[in-house]
Parts: structure tokens; sequence; C-alpha cells
């Protein structure tokens, strides 16, 4: 059998190694890789601006200053150099976007939430079927210049969370994204802070922006909406997420998003 009839009976597969797709000479380079519930990805950069989706499945984001959750009906934009690392909660369906310097102009320079529309998801998912060095005067070109042409006119969504910088605080922080259900007082922290609750309260507000209930309620939100977004029951996601009724958590969630979670909750099995 010829190489050519072996190749086109066994394509080879497509790369999942980030460093591959760095340098493509395309406007766009995609990469489809899946992950297991609990992966984690450990800090790194790209040369390329990214657009970290997931068709399925939900992802926890973070730098050195906020972090992100990440549901199918939102993708998060990371401008090039920016070090980040990333969580699986579930199993996730990862279609990235690797942008050239071009392609990306124009697009925020900080780490933004954007929505997800059917039409974008589905563009994407095409791009990940197309050969690396697709042909851009073809079908395949006309693909991407829709997703570069729907990625400039998405609106970001204020939807992050900001990290403190103090090494107490940090520690606090990530034990409240890790349990956001967590019901501590300040004064409790503080306790195992080794600080005044005085003293943790102020640096809240200085380091985040927020005071601690602010910031744990923002947290709630996220993972609120990660869940929902996976297709978890509104009643499961409230009692998980320390809440002493469906109705106190349906209004915090309507206050923070505009709409009910029922009403933002993804079926499950879609």
């Amino acid at each position: 059998m010829s190489r050519k009839r072996q190749a086109a009976l066994h394509p080879p597969q497509r790369s999942t190694d980030p460093a591959d797709y760095q340098k493509v000479p395309r406007a766009v380079a995609a990469m489809p890789k899946d992950f297991a519930a609990g992966f984690a990805i450990a800090p790194h950069r790209h040369g390329r601006a990214q657009l970290i989706y997931a068709t399925a499945g939900t992802m926890r984001v973070s730098t050195e200053r906020a972090v992100w959750v990440v549901p199918p009906q939102r993708a998060l934009w990371m401008p090039s150099g920016v070090r980040h690392s990333i969580v699986m909660s579930g199993d996730v369906t990862m279609r990235t976007l690797y942008l050239r310097r071009d392609a990306a102009a124009g697009m925020p320079e900080v780490c933004r939430v954007l929505p997800v529309s059917p039409l974008l998801r589905e563009l994407i998912v095409r791009a990940t079927e197309l050969p690396m060095h697709y042909d851009e005067r073809g079908a395949a070109g006309h693909v991407v210049a829709l997703i570069l042409d729907e990625l400039h006119r998405e609106q970001s969504l204020p939807l992050h969370l900001p990290m403190p910088r103090d090494k107490r605080l940090h520690r606090l922080c990530a034990a409240l994204l890790d349990d956001p259900g967590d019901a501590r007082t300040l004064e409790q922290w503080a306790a195992s802070a080794n600080a005044s609750p005085r003293t943790l309260a102020r640096l809240f507000l200085a380091e985040t922006g927020l005071t601690f209930g602010a910031w744990r309620q923002q947290a709630r939100v996220l993972e609120a909406m990660g869940r929902l977004g996976g297709g978890q029951a509104v009643t499961a996601v409230a009692l998980d997420l320390g809440y002493d009724s469906v109705s106190a958590f349906s209004a915090m969630f309507r206050r923070a998003s505009g709409v009910s979670p029922s009403a933002y909750r993804r079926p499950s099995g879609d």
C-alpha cells in the first residue's frame, strides 16, 4: 500500500501540545483537548493570545491577580504572555483558539470573560476540525474570518474574582475557592490566620476592592454559574454553597447575574 494511501486511511492525530500551535503560519490555530475532572494545568504562559473555551465542563482559570470560572456559555480571553493555571471542574472538552498578534489586535489587553453565542460555539468546534495549515483562501479561511468577527463583536462580562497578594489573605481565599460554602465568619478566619479581624477586613478592601462578605458572595456566584452551566440542579447548588434555602440563593443569584438560577442552568445532557 502506498504511503499516501496509508495516510488517507489513518490520518495523523491533531497535536494536543500547545507549543505546536504558537508559530503556525495562520491567523488562528485551534486545539481540541479533553481533560478528566480535577485535572490541573500548572502555571504557564503562551506566545499567542488565547481564547480558553470548553464545549462541556467548567474550568477555573487563575492568574496572580484574579480567578475566573468558565462554564460552556462563556470563554476567557487570555492575552499573550499572561501566566495562568487551569483546574477542571468535572470532565472538560476544551476547544482552545490561539490568535496571532495581528488577529488579536483590538481585543482586550487584560483577561476578560466573553459570552459564547451558538454561532461562535459551532465556529470554534469547526475550527478544531480544520487542518492546522488550512487554506486561507478557501472555506476554512471564511470560518476563521467569521470567528474573528464574532470575537471582536462580543462585549466582555465583569465576571472575575480579584485575588489578594497578602499571603494570609491568599490562603484564606484559596480555601474559600475550594469550598465556597464554608460559612466561617471573618473573626473565625482571623484566628487561623494569626491576624485580627480588623486587619483582615482592612486588607481585603485594600487588596481586592471588596469586603470579605462581598468577595465570598462573588466566589459563590461564580461557582454557582459554573455548576449550573454544567447542568447541576438548583437545589443541590444552593445547599452546597451554604444557603439555608433555595429562595435565598435564587435572590442572591438574580441580584448578581440578572437572571434566575433556573434560567441560567444548562439542562443536563445538552
